[in-house]
């Protein structure tokens, strides 16, 4: 399916006045999303919030049909969260790690992670085990066979880093713990609406994500896969009477399915507007999207190295839309606030939040351009224009 960019930026009307270049971080959303939002709240100003939210039923209901066409699984598989961080959290709850108990994560881990991490390490006494990236950026698949023993519990993997754009070999990973029975967690905050993910053939007991990203869903928006098999071994840190029913004075129930991972108050209108995102991602295609981001982040590569005086910083194929680099003539904040100015949204890498990578390739703050499928090469032409000051 070829992608109508002329209508698909009509519906960004942002993509009129900046480059933004920043997808990473929070892509833009679409007119349609935003409606989907505004409707929402207008109707819970106009009628009542809990009212509204009865209304709107078959709206939010939406949220779970729209993430299991994505990730192709069951509804009774998807869990609403506010932030992939949230539900990423949840999991790690949930599973009740004890003393002694190991885990084993890649070198490209994402901060986040790996500091709740560091604080069960601290806390509880577990052990963390840092598998190192080969030579093309990919977690070292032997290595991480070789690391597994019985007091392995968790292997967590985050799918593409937010400081990189090599595509970690999940499907691989989530090949060996389904070998060794081993709990796979997936972060796919990065990697969800702009490549195709299916969970079965990723291999992972449980998976998160963000709305704001790629899929170009509202702030304060997530989402939780946990696998129907493995559903029942979680038990929630935490219930309400929405997760779990009052059965008598001293007894309950819990849910038993992945809403047992929810609370009754949450972002009505934000998971309406995600449910949106993902409807209107699956209606252009995720392998269309991820055939455009791939073809336009290659050309930015290929654009930067000939400014001359940059160095991308991505590793080896394969690659998506994040980008890299750093220019030798100017230091990352510098540069992030000139493009700023200019009409460019960009971000910056900064080395204390990716320590294992920066210190293996021994590199400091760095610059990041995320593209989408609404970005076009004259857009990357104008950015690099910019870059290099001309």
């Amino acid at each position: 399916m070829n992608i109508d960019i002329s209508m698909i930026r009509a519906n960004t009307p942002a993509t009129q006045d900046l480059i933004h270049f920043n997808n990473a971080g929070a892509s833009l959303v679409a007119n349609c999303v935003q409606r989907a939002v505004i409707q929402h709240l207008q109707l819970e100003q106009q009628i009542g919030g809990y009212e509204a939210a009865k209304k709107a039923s078959k709206l939010t209901e939406n949220y779970y049909s729209a993430f299991a066409k994505l990730l192709q699984c069951s509804r009774t598989e998807i869990a609403w969260s506010e932030s992939a961080t949230h539900a990423w959290n949840t999991v790690i709850q949930a599973l009740a790690l004890t003393a002694g108990d190991k885990i084993l994560t890649g070198q490209s881990e994402y901060s986040s992670n790996i500091l709740t991490f560091l604080h069960l390490k601290k806390t509880v006494g577990v052990q963390v085990q840092i598998i190192p990236n080969d030579a093309s950026g990919s977690i070292n698949l032997e290595s991480l066979e070789a690391a597994i023993d019985d007091n392995v519990k968790l292997i967590s993997l985050t799918h593409v880093a937010s400081h990189s754009g090599h595509i970690q070999p999940a499907e691989q990973v989530g090949n060996i713990a389904k070998r060794h029975g081993v709990f796979f967690l997936l972060d796919a905050c990065q990697s969800a609406g702009q490549l195709a993910l299916d969970v079965e053939e990723l291999g992972c007991d449980a998976l998160v994500g963000t709305g704001r990203k790629y899929l170009r869903g509202p702030r304060g928006t997530g989402f939780l896969y946990l696998k129907k098999d493995t559903t029942s071994h979680l038990a929630p840190s935490t219930i309400d009477l929405h997760s779990a029913k009052w059965s008598s004075a001293d007894s309950y129930e819990i849910r038993d399915d992945a809403r047992r991972f929810e609370s009754f108050e949450h972002y009505v209108a934000g998971k309406i507007g995600l449910g949106v995102a993902v409807d209107y991602a699956l209606e252009i295609g995720l392998d269309t999207i991820a055939k455009r981001v791939t073809e336009l982040a290659n050309y930015l590569r290929d654009s930067l190295v000939r400014v001359g005086t940059v160095e991308v910083h991505d590793g080896e194929q394969p690659l998506c839309g994040i980008v890299s680099f750093s220019v030798k003539t100017e230091d990352a904040t510098s540069l992030h606030a000139r493009l700023q100015a200019s009409g460019a949204n960009s971000s910056i890498i900064y080395a204390a939040s990716s320590i294992l990578d920066s210190q293996s390739q021994g590199l400091g703050d760095r610059n990041r351009a995320s593209v989408h499928y609404y970005n076009t090469e004259d857009e990357i032409d104008r950015f690099c224009a910019l870059v290099s000051g001309t």
